[in-house]
């Protein structure tokens, strides 16, 4: 059973079902758009900024139809008309490369903001490793992107990492430069004349067994910086293959960005918690 509703006037997804589902309450009609089961012309969309024309035809059903009718879906955790803030899951690219026709955040989101007649341009404002989860931030605009990077020293990025074995002290900063070797795409550690500063303060939440949770803080935000720092330490990322030991899963999640809104004095924070499969790294030794 669904709601069929028609489109009279130019106008955007969220106020129109407010304004056409005036017996359902506002956290139902959010909770609704939200979990995939509002359709514009057939196809699910969870956008609630998303422009609405004049016989569009709109469909808010009882429950989400199965996945072999919906195209893939990324959860925002907010939007205005210069900023977009996503959770991205673990495992899932946050940019395309060249011809590679795999999904990425980047592109997910596009066809999720967008509609069959107009594209929307993107520009990824900072970017997390394919196996870290957590907040990714999008500009509409590249001026808007180049005035967020131009500050990108004051913004506050901090993490959840879980480790291996208990890290002395439990609270620190790891200063040390680092240098991304393009031969075997990691980065080492170290004083060399191609290093760049790189600050990385960490705190211990708790230790589980032979894992430990951090909140890490980064100064800077160089490349694979957490994974590099704390590997240096000898408390390398679970998970993490590249800098520790290999496993299904890497302990690493982007838990909150804080940046001032271009053209203002506004600051944004934004925030999405850890995945349960996350948390399972802690308990599972």
């Amino acid at each position: 059973m669904s709601d069929r509703l028609k489109v009279k006037t130019n106008t955007t997804l969220l106020p129109f079902l407010f304004e056409e589902l005036q017996g359902w309450s506002r956290s139902t009609v959010k909770q609704r758009l939200k979990s995939g089961c509002v359709h514009v012309n057939g196809e699910p969309i969870t956008h609630h900024s998303f422009e609405l024309l004049p016989n569009d035809q709109v469909n808010v059903e009882a429950a989400p139809r199965g996945p072999s009718n919906a195209r893939p879906q990324i959860d925002i955790l907010y939007e205005d008309h210069d900023l977009v803030a996503i959770n991205k899951p673990a495992g899932l690219l946050s940019v395309g490369s060249g011809e590679d026709s795999e999904l990425h955040a980047l592109g997910i989101l596009r066809a999720q903001l967008g509609r069959s007649n107009h594209s929307i341009k993107l520009w990824p404002v900072n970017r997390i490793d394919r196996a870290t989860s957590g907040v990714m931030l999008f500009a509409l605009s590249k001026e808007v992107r180049e005035a967020v990077m131009d500050n990108w020293d004051e913004a506050e990025k901090t993490y959840l990492a879980i480790v291996e074995g208990r890290p002395e002290p439990e609270q620190a900063t790891i200063d040390q430069p680092l240098r991304l070797d393009s031969t075997i795409y990691q980065m080492h550690v170290g004083e060399h004349p191609d290093a760049k500063h790189a600050v990385t303060h960490f705190t211990t939440e708790r230790s589980v067994g032979r894992r430990t949770l951090l909140r890490v803080k980064l100064e800077t935000g160089r490349q694979h910086q957490i994974r590099a720092h704390l590997a240096w330490l000898g408390h390398p990322v679970v998970g993490d293959q590249r800098y520790g030991k290999a496993g299904e899963q890497m302990g690493l999640h982007a838990l909150q960005l804080c940046v001032v809104k271009p053209g203002t004095e506004q600051l944004l924070t934004f925030e999405t918690p850890a995945p349960a499969e996350f948390w399972a790294l802690l308990e599972s030794r």
